[in-house]
């Protein structure tokens, strides 16, 4: 499975960005589907993620009610909506894929596959 991410830029605060995840080589519709982020000299952190269905969706605290996160099943891609941008939302961001379900959606060893990530900085 490749996961190849995009839309990723810079961006004043307030404003909004929206990431995609196109995943090939294997049928997407089955995956389970999260966006991770990495800051400079931090670890990487869970920010979203969304069961195959999309009928359930997760999302760290400090994304709630600014980030969205869906998926395109027949276009085997998912979004990250991201609304309200905050310097601190600067990172690369990165998509995983999971076969099943993760026991814990949180955690980014629980992905079986991981993309290259795209940088997103917000200026203030």
């Amino acid at each position: 499975v490749q996961l190849v991410e995009s839309g990723g830029g810079l961006v004043q605060a307030g404003g909004s960005v929206r990431l995609s995840c196109a995943a090939s080589g294997r049928a997407f519709s089955g995956f389970a589907m999260g966006w991770f982020r990495q800051a400079p000299g931090k670890e990487r952190e869970f920010v979203a993620a969304i069961r195959w269905s999309g009928g359930s969706t997760y999302y760290a605290d400090s994304v709630k009610g600014r980030f969205t996160i869906s998926r395109d099943n027949g276009q085997n891609t998912v979004y990250l909506q991201m609304n309200s941008l905050r310097p601190e939302d600067t990172a690369v961001y990165y998509c995983a894929a999971d076969t099943y379900a993760p026991e814990n959606w949180g955690s980014v060893y629980e992905y079986d596959y991981k993309g290259q990530g795209t940088q997103v900085t917000v200026s203030s």
